[in-house]
């Protein structure tokens, strides 16, 4: 089985940085990432993302609200029960790698120059 997810968009807050009793340092942000939708506007996204380790500690110095990022990971779904009995739910990118990209003032690029590029993929030569 497979559960990777990549994902490119900006920063949203940043928690600050934790360590586990192990001392392992561990470190969430925020993620948005953009979808074009047929005569809408663009829909964005909310990503939870944690980092641990070496990355975490390197990501809490660079990582501010804005800066455009990628993320490789994989999905991890959470679920626990609430102080109400109920069950909550929680999805969380446990990421792999954090690339820094730059910043939405770095890009040079004004939303309105973006236009949208329909695409049609050929799904019968895929082996899955």
């Amino acid at each position: 089985m497979i559960n990777n997810v990549t994902l490119i968009g900006n920063v949203g807050s940043v928690d600050d940085l934790k360590y586990t009793g192990g001392g392992m340092a561990v470190l969430g942000f925020s993620l948005a990432t953009s979808r074009y939708v047929k005569d809408s506007d663009n829909k964005t996204t909310w990503h939870n993302v944690v980092v641990f380790a070496k990355t975490a500690e390197a990501m809490a110095k660079f990582l501010e609200k804005g800066k455009q990022v990628c993320v490789l990971g994989e999905i991890d779904n959470q679920t626990w029960v609430k102080s109400d009995g109920t069950k909550g739910y929680k999805s969380v990118i446990n990421a792999n790698s954090v690339k820094l990209l730059g910043s939405k003032s770095d890009s040079g690029v004004d939303k309105q120059d973006i236009k949208h590029i329909d695409q049609t993929v050929d799904t019968s030569s895929i082996p899955f």
